[in-house]
């Protein structure tokens, strides 16, 4: 019998985690698996794009109180008692790649409604507010197998849980991001109005894990010599809180009144982050933390360089030469960067063999991974330490 399964992610919004949830349910059905793409959606939403597979957006309500933990708390229960109805869709192979639906799928294991759960983990982020830190450790706690994206994380939640995570990767959709342009290209730069000068794009909007603060003092430093840069910031869709941030972002930029030097473009379709790649000179990419890193190696997929931190998780995947390598922490170390990567010869090169080094990255193998996985997993018996954790 066609086991099915379940892949649930915490939104439908185009964020790497939910990326990555779409593009492996799209692999494992293109190999024949009868899967499903879960998400919570408020009413009128959808995925960023429709995916190949069957896809079902979990009802989700407006929510009253304020503040993220109030929203995560409702997407929690939303969740599960969604998949408790009657008539809810039944699962062989029940997958979180968060923690909002890991919590969910944990209590609905708890109840005995499934018989488990495996989670990837991507990343872990640090919370101020102890319920959104005790959801985000339930949610890799008490799941019954551990996956993890990166070797960083891999060993990172070995040393926290005493177990060993599997490594599952990440992938690059050539057929999508590539050098070749389309219809696209024009439009978008036309609606951006951006100017003639270099274009430094930065993405996953304002926010302090995505350093983007420091990237626009690296990018006002660079103006300094090459006054017509310009910056582009796109994306930005998230459920935390990246309020101060946003505003040192706005008072450095204003200070520096170079307002008409940036763009802030917002999230843009799904269908056009190929040309948005393609009409940037390079991607600047200098991140604190990472899971893994999916958009540079997008960026390279489209023949564009990609600045990246001299850390983990993009040191385990990336060469010396593939890329153009940055102290996330030195401002001087970005902007130099950025000029390196304006350099015609450095350009050349990177852009030649960047599809080359995104093909080390496709979504069937990483769906073979998960295969291997599935096949082997048997829930253990719930112990108490970890329904009360």
């Amino acid at each position: 019998m066609t086991r099915r399964i379940g892949i649930f992610a915490h939104s439908t919004n185009p964020r790497g985690g939910v990326v990555h949830a779409m593009q492996l349910a799209e692999a494992l059905w293109d190999r024949g698996e009868d899967v499903t793409l879960l998400a919570p959606a408020p009413a009128g939403a959808t995925f960023f794009r429709t995916p190949r597979c069957p896809a079902l957006p979990i009802p989700a309500a407006p929510v009253c109180e304020s503040g993220t933990a109030a929203m995560v708390a409702q997407r929690i229960r939303e969740i599960a008692r969604f998949l408790s109805a009657s008539g809810a869709p039944r699962f062989d192979i029940h997958h979180a790649q968060d923690p909002i639906t890991a919590n969910a799928l944990a209590d609905l294991a708890d109840d005995g409604r499934i018989g488990g759960f495996l989670r990837t983990v991507h990343h872990l982020d640090s919370f101020a507010d102890p319920r959104l830190a005790a959801w985000q450790e339930r949610g890799f706690r008490a799941a019954d197998a551990l996956c993890c994206v990166s070797r960083l994380w891999q060993e990172r939640l070995a040393g926290l849980t005493g177990r060993e995570p599997t490594l599952v990767g990440n992938g690059v959709d050539q057929q999508r991001f590539s050098p070749v342009g389309d219809r696209h290209d024009g439009r978008l730069r036309e609606r951006l109005r951006l100017p003639a000068g270099p274009v430094l794009l930065a993405l996953g909007g304002i926010e302090a894990r995505k350093n983007t603060l420091a990237i626009l003092q690296a990018f006002l430093r660079l103006r300094i010599d090459l006054p017509d840069a310009h910056l582009l910031v796109a994306g930005g869709a998230t459920l935390l809180e990246h309020g101060a941030t946003r505003a040192a972002f706005g008072e450095t930029l204003r200070a520096a009144n170079a307002e008409t030097a940036v763009t802030l473009a917002g999230i843009v379709p799904d269908e056009e982050m190929p040309a948005l790649y393609r009409l940037a000179d390079m991607l600047v990419s200098p991140s604190l933390a990472e899971g893994f890193g999916l958009v540079p190696l997008e960026a390279m997929a489209c023949g564009r360089p990609a600045i990246v931190s001299a850390i983990a998780p993009f040191t385990e995947h990336l060469g010396p030469d593939e890329c153009l390598w940055a102290d996330p922490t030195d401002t001087g170390s970005i902007a130099d960067a950025m000029r390196i990567a304006l350099d015609p010869a450095t350009a050349q090169r990177l852009s030649a063999q960047g599809p080359a080094v995104a093909a080390r990255f496709n979504w069937d193998a990483v769906a073979r991974r998960h295969l291997d996985l599935y096949g082997g997993f048997t829930p253990p018996p719930r112990r108490e330490a970890l329904l009360d954790a």
